[in-house]
């Protein structure tokens, strides 16, 4: 079987490490799809369509929270009570906002110190360019691989800010969301259409003197929900009162997790939601690789500036503009 394009290792040779559970394996293939090089991306899909057959066996959890609502240190906890029940976790932190660092790797060691750790945990950051598509492209292969690397719980970690929540929400199997009591914070989740896409609420932090506010903000967010209609017709999102830094009501947190597992099994759902995550994956790489396609056309690349500046300027149509990159890519318009 051939090489890579670079030197490094045989496919057949990340298959097999990846696999295997190859720790130093799997970071070199994760490396390999995050790759912009355009000698690597034939090499890459190959690696995942390889796997395809080993993925999907993973429990698949976002999390999302505003900065400071104690999302690394209640992932942290929760994935030590997780590995002491034998599973083996990964944890992709995503910040579609840092085009700078990415994501420092260090960063997200740091934080949750004890999980970075442990043998049977794999905490990797989520480079996504600074783009939503980002989020969406290597998060998804990065998540793929964690699973064919036999991690059976996979949780992304999104920065809090902006649209990535719904990115994340797209393509997980639950998405929780953690707010704090207090502080502003009352019944955001509303006004920013977070609600809509929680298949949990959790108030973090309710420990010491903050357990009435906590138990305060958790109420009015179960009255919220009684007035929105749920996404799920086998499940209404439940709002619970956790401290992921004292270990306080993770456990039901968890339980809650499988019992959503279960019921969305059992009524097919769970299986309906992969299939369509799977065909949105899909339809963004499409949209991905036609833009590429059509900035790398010259005629295009020429004038597309030009274009982007009338528009910027008010001078021209976007439909229009459109049209013109279409038809001096030879595709046409209606």
């Amino acid at each position: 079987m051939p090489r890579a394009a670079t030197a490094g290792p045989r496919l057949d040779d990340y298959v097999a490490g990846v696999r295997s559970g190859d720790r130093a394996m799997l970071a070199r293939a994760i490396t390999l799809v995050e790759s912009t090089k355009p000698e690597h991306a034939a090499h890459a899909q190959a690696l995942l369509q390889a796997l395809l057959p080993a993925t999907r066996r993973a429990l698949r959890l976002g999390v999302t929270g505003v900065p400071g609502v104690g999302k690394s240190t209640t992932i942290d906890q929760l994935g030590m009570n997780l590995i002491a029940a034998g599973h083996r976790l990964a944890v992709l932190a995503v910040d579609p906002t840092s085009k700078r660092t990415g994501g420092s790797i260090l960063g997200d060691k740091t934080r949750m110190s004890r999980l970075a750790q442990e043998p049977n945990a794999f905490i990797r950051p989520s480079p996504t360019s600074g783009t939503l598509g980002g989020v969406t492209r290597k998060t998804r292969e990065t998540m793929a691989l964690a699973e064919a690397a036999g991690f059976d719980v996979i949780i992304v970690e999104t920065v809090g800010v902006g649209q990535s929540e719904i990115a994340v929400a797209d393509m997980v199997d639950f998405f929780l969301v953690l707010l704090l009591a207090g502080g502003g914070d009352d019944l955001q989740g509303i006004k920013k259409g977070i609600i809509e896409i929680a298949d949990m609420i959790a108030i973090n932090k309710a420990d010491g003197d903050n357990v009435t506010r906590a138990e305060r903000a958790a109420a009015e967010y179960r009255a919220a929900l009684q007035i929105l209609t749920p996404r799920s017709a086998t499940w209404s999102p439940p709002v619970l009162t956790i401290s992921g830094r004292e270990n306080i009501g993770l456990d039901a947190l968890w339980a809650k997790i499988l019992e959503h597992r279960d019921k969305t099994k059992a009524s097919g759902e769970f299986d309906l939601r992969r299939q369509r995550q799977a065909v949105e994956w899909m339809r963004d790489m499409l949209s991905d690789r036609v833009m590429e396609r059509l900035k790398s056309t010259p005629k295009v690349a020429e004038r597309l500036p030009a274009l982007e500046a009338e528009v910027r300027a008010g001078k021209l149509l976007p439909t229009l503009a459109v049209d013109e990159v279409l038809s001096l890519a030879g595709i046409g318009s209606n």
